[in-house]
């Protein structure tokens, strides 16, 4: 049995790298059924608000244009120019306001459901969008059914509401002989939102079952394999090995920097072959003395090497040795409790050299 093939399988949820990166890309989880629903409904009710003002202004300027104007045998090129500015002035009173709004509707609902996303990428040239045979491919594919199944449901609910609404005006035909032309009109408007709404409505119940499927499409889509998560650790992480080795160079540019500085030191006191630690000790800089390096087993020879090389005196003296190199990190000044023990160490050591140990 190959368990490779399970390592594959996509059974893990999507890590939030994972989301973040398909947002960057412009993979984002959106209905558009929803959106479109959203945008028709509100058309409907915008209509509705400024349906009779729209009546009214348009009825006026019809009277206008083709009574008032058009009908009169000397129109100057001023009277065109009224009739056009006329025109453009009652489009932008009733057709901007209802356009705005339902454009607004269409980016909250955008909004809502993905937030504010920026990406090129899905505007990128793609070989494959003209390649014929991935077409039909998509075309076949399981999404492609799908939305082959969701316009047939769509046009069904359509097909629906309209053959109840020409049932409702077949039974109202008689009735309609009795109105006056303007009452036609109004009951013929009326008939008309009523179908778009009850259209919208039903619309509306398909996209939350359409909103619930694209979810669930996407969350799967961000799936992960066991191995795509262990990647991921290691993009974020890094590779334990790489770091393994970037930790190994560091400490050995560490050390070789800890050595070096083994020439600045006044004495080495060892333990005498497991431990070194090398004091330094300067009354401008610090007030006690600092171990300047320190280190067990190879890296202790290496300090009493360099010692000798430099002629700097190694001193042993076990307890002071192991009690250095746990207490005192490379760096630091030694603790107030190891004065006396040092400053008898340094005098010795001055003395050699004909120095005096200041403080």
């Amino acid at each position: 049995m190959n368990l490779q093939l399970f390592a594959q399988e996509k059974t893990e949820k999507a890590t939030p790298r994972r989301r973040q990166k398909a947002r960057e890309r412009g993979q984002v989880f959106s209905s558009r059924e929803l959106v479109s629903t959203l945008i028709l409904l509100a058309g409907l009710i915008m209509i509705k608000i400024y349906g009779s003002n729209l009546l009214e202004n348009t009825a006026s300027f019809l009277k206008y244009v083709l009574i008032e104007n058009l009908k009169r045998k000397d129109l100057s090129f001023d009277d065109l120019y009224e009739v056009l500015y006329s025109s453009t002035l009652l489009f932008i009173k009733l057709i901007v306001p209802i356009g705005i709004g339902t454009a607004l509707i269409g980016i909250a609902a955008n909004l809502a459901q993905v937030g504010f996303v920026f990406s090129l990428e899905p505007l990128s040239p793609r070989l494959e969008r003209i390649n014929p045979a991935e077409g039909f491919k998509r075309i076949f594919s399981k999404k492609g059914l799908v939305e082959f199944a969701k316009s047939v449901i769509k046009l069904t609910l359509i097909i629906y509401v309209f053959y109840n609404a020409f049932y409702e005006l077949r039974e109202t035909a008689a009735f309609m002989l009795e109105m006056t032309f303007g009452e036609s009109i109004g009951y013929f408007l009326n008939l008309i939102f009523k179908v778009g709404l009850k259209t919208s409505i039903a619309l509306l119940g398909f996209s939350i079952f359409d909103y619930a499927y694209q979810w669930y499409e996407y969350e799967k889509s961000l799936m992960m394999s066991k191995e795509d998560i262990k990647e991921e650790f290691k993009e974020v992480e890094g590779n334990p090995q790489i770091k393994s080795r970037i930790r190994q160079a560091q400490r050995q540019v560490l050390r070789r920097r800890m050595i070096h500085d083994v020439k600045k030191a006044d004495v080495v006191i060892t333990n005498p072959t497991h431990i070194a630690v090398a004091l330094g000790y300067d009354a401008s800089i610090h007030d006690a003395p600092v171990v300047l390096a320190k280190g067990m087993g190879f890296i202790a020879e290496k300090i009493k090497e360099m010692a000798e090389k430099e002629d700097i005196p190694i001193v042993e003296n076990k307890p002071l040795a192991q009690t250095l190199y746990k207490s005192v990190e490379v760096g630091e000044v030694i603790p107030e409790k190891l004065y006396n023990a040092v400053a008898e160490i340094l005098a010795y050591v001055y003395s050699l050299k004909g120095k005096r140990v200041s403080g």
